[in-house]
């Protein structure tokens, strides 16, 4: 890369988004990191400036919360003006708590929404018009292998991944008149401080269940990102299992169905004869 382009990466401070920004770092990017904690970002900076190509390539720093649309628009339009319009635009910031159903709060609900799909959505909004006036770029939403198959325990987290599939779908249709291409990504589980939250309150359905498919590192993701975005794939479906259930769901997700329902009810028929035993020693 000759002249060094502008790359703006929400979640960039942790994860996906930080291992992506060391290869795009290392590609030759000047790059814009948006997420919440200001000490978080300033240490993958450093980073991502000792995996620089140049020495003249810029890191950049936005503290914002993804879900605040005010704090969003002010950090990608602080970004434009310092770094000028994107050439990539990747969504990466996201959370994830799972649960049983009736367990999980409606704020809970809320917040996965807030900022998994609406903190996606306002990254885009705020960007697009400078995208749209250099007539190119590709804009990259990190959805999860969860919005590919309805998953045991993820009732608040699923339908936000789903949505921002869904958005991407849409996008891809209408920006290409733009020059702009869309990019979506179905992450496996990784290797990720988020993964580490999500294992505190995983129902021990859902653990068995993902625990069928190996973990991913987050370099391993971000790698297969980069050669997505070089080829200017839509779909970058990391791993065997997520790109069979993208390309024939039709075949592989009633499979997948019939598994994962025998392995929860595994779980039901242990749990229920424990509590039996448990019961029997009482009387």
């Amino acid at each position: 890369m000759s002249v060094a382009t502008h790359a703006l990466i929400t979640g960039g401070s942790s994860g996906i988004g930080r291992a992506l920004g060391r290869k795009l770092a290392n590609a030759g990017y000047h790059l814009s990191l948006i997420s919440r904690r200001q000490d978080l970002l300033e240490e993958a900076a450093a980073e991502m400036r000792r995996s620089a190509l140049r020495a003249d390539q810029r890191i950049e720093i936005y503290p914002a919360d993804v879900a605040e649309p005010v704090q969003v628009e002010a950090a990608v339009k602080a970004a434009i003006a310092r770094l000028g319009g994107p050439e990539l635009v990747v969504t990466s910031a996201g959370i994830a708590v799972p649960g049983y159903f009736e367990d999980i709060p409606a704020t809970t609900f809320e917040r996965m929404m807030a900022v998994n799909y609406f903190g996606t959505l306002y990254v885009i909004r705020a960007a697009l018009p400078a995208m749209r006036a250099r007539q190119r770029g590709r804009i990259v939403l990190v959805s999860s292998g969860a919005a590919l198959m309805g998953l045991f325990g993820y009732a608040a987290y699923g339908p936000s991944k789903f949505a921002v599939r869904g958005l991407a779908e849409t996008l891809r249709s209408e920006l290409r008149a733009d020059n702009i291409g869309v990019s979506v990504v179905y992450p496996p589980d990784t290797e990720t401080p988020m993964l580490e939250e999500e294992n505190k309150t995983k129902p021990e359905e859902t653990r068995l269940i993902t625990g069928v498919a190996k973990t991913w590192s987050a370099d391993a993701v971000a790698a297969c990102m980069m050669r997505g975005i070089e080829r200017g794939t839509f779909a970058i479906t990391p791993g065997l299992t997520i790109s069979l259930m993208h390309r024939w769901p039709g075949a592989v997700i009633p499979a997948l169905r019939w598994y994962c329902d025998r392995l929860a009810n595994g779980v039901r028929r242990s749990r229920f004869t424990a509590q039996a035993v448990q019961a029997k020693s009482v009387g």
